[in-house]
């Protein structure tokens, strides 16, 4: 084939040719710099032969470089883990070929690409058993959008010959037809069949196939199902991670662009469904514009699939969250027109600072929006299967900047003991009964065991921010069942007060987890430690019970195949019966820590003259430096037939209440949970 051929009409590409090519490549050497230097100085690495995979959106990392000083062995396997092969086998690596060769010029990016195109195609063919782990349905799916990505970066170059070309386009139609007959239950449920069927799209797409118009029908009816199926009713996709949450919405947005590009008609609820996808990768980031690293997931920057979304959806929302200019990677699948589409688009964020995604049990508290803010997330929501973590009432917490508490990461996915390490409840800021663990894990997707959440609530406000939600997972302990309640009160702009509530009519034991940045350093001992970093300076108060609390080392792991070690605090009580537990959390710059006092107070009915006791209601006051607060929470009804509570002389009624006692507050106050 005329490689021409194939570039002419490049409206069907995701750059618009090679001049779009070029002013992509001239806006990245001048906007960023040091990126184009990398990107220059990883691409040498592959034209040596020399992979490692350390870009953005490399689904499993690597560090250290495995070299080929010949020939290059596609199924090699470095060590224990399959998912190097996958990595592999999805040829990431060839983009950064095709963005250094725009970059450049350099024909040693473009002469690399072919050879190793062309020695793949040719010996890792699907028929043969042996090459099974590098044509599994997902990265044969990833590959067609790699392959295309990369390929149109290399317009106008002679190592593009007419053979390169006809094994290119031969094989993406023998993928596409691989993909055709590949659809099942799994496959509708599961990230997997959305990554392999938008690469069935890209081919009908971009590709001059013979049934390239099946191809596109095709995959956009799964991925109009797997839409309808995977994604929740507040767009979160459904496996409780945010990578693979990410991973979905970069696949519909290459569906939509291409759509848009070539006028083909997409099925409802592919757009609207894409753009809920993008909002919720906004709204659940950090203020830094990262991933949170819960279930299977990495400190990724996805601020590239929030800007992406603004272009093509035209969304002040989006626009909020996606930064400054024109992020560095999406401008490569946008075209050169996006970076002034996306300068003029307007910035507006929503007006409350707080987002609840109910359907999928995620919770944000913040003070505000702004990088500098702090961020609150709370998960009460399902398991979402293999890439899902024992990670129930799991709390993270971030402010000025950085994280302060962390979930520990997933390190690895290969079934061995450091699997488990990272997935166990342990390894998340939650709670646990008796030592035992919420699920059973069989293996390193699955559990013999599940748990269901409930009681999810959520009140906003511009002063103070409440969500609540319990669990299932420990009803049927033979020693006698625990329903495990967790709340938390967010005192905006510094004060987090959670309330673990533990309700039983037996003997148990019961353990907290605190799992600080190893970034800073934790002290403390008894009922009160310290975390101080180089923003923050944090103080963590215990109430309530008769803690044993001790830090224990851990280990942290942002990106998968690293690990660090680090410290955990660990809070160990007993209870016979109801119990319920207090950690009053302040948060301070660094160097200027304002003193933190918590500590209950007795509270009464003002109707019948008692005190209640405090398996049923509990107040406490919490001062911070000049501020001052009653906080009454109820853990069960106490008004029969009529009645209020007196706690430390404020007046109310509800089952979370806040006095502030610095503004003279004392009747009523604010009711956040009647």
């Amino acid at each position: 084939m005329n490689p021409q051929a194939f570039f002419e009409g490049s409206d069907r590409l995701f750059m618009r040719g090679a001049a779009d090519r070029d002013r992509i490549a001239a806006f990245v050497r001048e906007t960023y710099p040091d990126e184009a230097a990398r990107l220059v100085a990883a691409a040498d690495m592959v034209v040596a032969q020399r992979f490692v995979f350390e870009e953005r959106w490399d689904m499993e990392r690597t560090h250290v470089p495995e070299v080929f000083p010949g020939e290059i062995d596609w199924l090699h396997q470095p060590g224990d883990d399959p998912e190097w092969i996958f990595a592999f086998n999805r040829m990431r690596f060839w983009i950064t070929l095709g963005r250094a060769y725009a970059l450049t010029g350099d024909e040693r990016y473009a002469n690399a690409f072919a050879g190793q195109l062309v020695h793949w195609v040719r010996t890792v063919r699907r028929d043969d058993p042996a090459n099974a782990k590098a044509w599994r349905t997902i990265e044969a799916g990833i590959r067609m959008e790699y392959w295309v990505k990369a390929m149109a970066c290399f317009e106008g170059s002679p190592a593009i010959t007419p053979e390169v070309m006809d094994a290119f386009v031969a094989s993406m139609t023998e993928h596409a037809e691989f993909l055709m007959g590949v659809w099942n239950s799994y496959n509708l449920m599961s990230n997997w069949g959305v990554l392999a069927n938008h690469g069935l799209f890209i081919v009908g797409a971009a590709v001059p196939a013979p049934r390239a118009g099946d191809y596109r029908r095709e995959a956009a009816r799964r991925l109009a199902e797997e839409a309808r199926i995977q994604i929740d009713d507040d767009g979160f996709q459904w496996e409780q991670s945010p990578m693979y949450h990410n991973e979905v919405t970069a696949c519909y947005l290459d569906v939509v662009t291409l759509a848009d590009r070539g006028g083909h008609e997409l099925p409802e609820p592919i757009r609207r469904k894409t753009r809920d996808l993008c909002r919720v990768t906004a709204l659940s980031g950090k203020p830094d514009g990262h991933e949170l690293s819960m279930g299977d997931s990495d400190d990724i920057d996805q601020r590239d699939l929030v800007v992406r979304g603004a272009v093509i959806f035209s969304d002040p929302l989006l626009r909020a969250f996606g930064g400054p200019v024109m992020d560095v990677d999406a401008v490569w699948d946008l075209g050169a027109d996006a970076i002034a589409a996306y300068a003029a688009l307007p910035a507006e964020p929503p007006r409350s600072a707080d987002t609840a995604l109910h359907h999928s049990g995620n919770f944000y508290l913040r003070d505000r929006w702004g990088e500098d803010g702090t961020f609150v997330h709370f998960h009460c929501g399902t398991l979402g299967a293999g890439h899902g973590h024992s990670d129930k009432l799991h709390v993270d917490l971030f402010a000025r900047g950085e994280d302060i508490l962390v979930d520990a990461g997933r390190y690895t996915y290969v079934d061995k003991p450091e699997r488990f390490e990272f997935k166990n409840a342990s390894a998340h800021n939650t709670v646990t009964v008796d030592d035992e663990e919420v699920y059973t894990p069989v293996d390193s997707w699955g559990c013999s065991r599940l748990s269901r959440a409930v009681n999810r609530r959520f009140v906003a406000g511009d002063r103070y921010a409440y969500a609540e939600g319990g669990h299932l997972g420990y009803q049927e302990l033979a020693s006698g069942g625990v329903f495990v309640n967790r709340r938390l009160l967010f005192l905006k702009p510094d004060i987090l007060v959670i309330t673990d509530e533990f309700h039983t009519g037996a003997a148990h034991a019961y353990q907290r987890y605190f799992h600080f940045d190893s970034r800073g350093k934790v002290t403390g001992d008894g009922r009160r430690f310290g975390y101080d970093s180089a923003r923050n300076a944090v103080d963590l108060l215990l109430v309530g019970g008769e803690p044993h609390a001790r830090l224990v080392e851990s280990r942290l792991s942002r990106r998968y195949n690293e690990v660090e070690a680090n410290l955990t605090l660990r809070v160990d009580d007993r209870g016979d019966g109801p119990l319920r537990l207090f950690t009053v959390i302040g948060l301070n710059p660094a160097g200027r820590r304002e003193a933190l006092s918590a500590a209950t107070v007795p509270v009464t009915s003002n109707f019948k003259g008692v005190r209640f006791d405090d398996a049923t209601i509990h107040a406490l006051d919490i001062t911070k430096g000049e501020r001052a607060f009653t906080v009454v929470i109820a853990h069960r009804e106490y008004a029969s037939p009529t009645d209020t509570f007196n706690a430390d002389g404020c007046t109310g009624f509800g089952e979370v209440s806040v006095f502030d006692r610095s503004a003279g507050e004392t009747s009523v106050g604010t009711i956040l949970v009647r």
